[in-house]
């Protein structure tokens, strides 16, 4: 996907997501509402200027519509170097996923039976992470589901069905639910 098509879909989904019209934000940015309805169509070529505006108008960071979003779900395994780590006197941590949010966030601790279950989609805008901090479990999209170790975690769109089945006896782990402001 070329950067005018990342940045259109991008003004028009946080457009959306902030439920606010074409029109209103051109108005917002000082540009007609056919340039931008151009933009978030992938056809237009703004200028940083105009992007910057954007942002602010959206209330975003430049980058959030320069930066295609995530597709699929996201999985991080316990032992993958790669992931970003930083060192305090008594405290070590390393970064396993950035989630952008305005909403609620649910935080459970859950254990996993080895008896699979497939959950309903929840609404959309739902995400949900889990890590994994003991046995081995099943988890994510119907569709893909990868198996995680102890270690290991996964973010994805809990707005379509998705399953949870530990493949251990005693699988633990802790579950954050992301609900977006809608």
């Amino acid at each position: 996907m070329n950067t005018t098509q990342v940045v259109g879909e991008a003004v028009q989904r946080l457009r959306t997501e902030a439920g606010i019209s074409l029109a209103a934000l051109a108005q917002a940015c000082g540009i007609s509402k056919t340039t931008l309805h151009g933009i978030e169509q992938g056809r237009g070529n703004p200028t940083l200027s105009t992007l910057w505006s954007l942002a602010t108008a959206l209330e975003v960071p430049l980058g959030e519509l320069l930066e295609a979003p995530a597709r699929g779900p996201e999985v991080v395994r316990a032992d993958d170097p790669q992931r970003p780590r930083v060192e305090g006197e008594a405290v070590s941590a390393r970064l396993l996923h950035r989630i952008k949010l305005r909403g609620t966030v649910e935080v459970y601790d859950i254990d996993v039976s080895q008896t699979r279950q497939e959950s309903a989609p929840h609404l959309p805008g739902v995400q949900e992470c889990l890590v994994l901090t003991r046995g081995r479990m099943t988890a994510g999209p119907v569709d893909g589901s990868p198996e995680l170790a102890a270690g290991d975690s996964i973010l994805f769109d809990a707005s379509q069905r998705h399953v949870y089945q530990g493949q251990d006896k005693d699988n633990h782990a802790v579950l954050l639910m992301f609900h977006a402001e809608v």
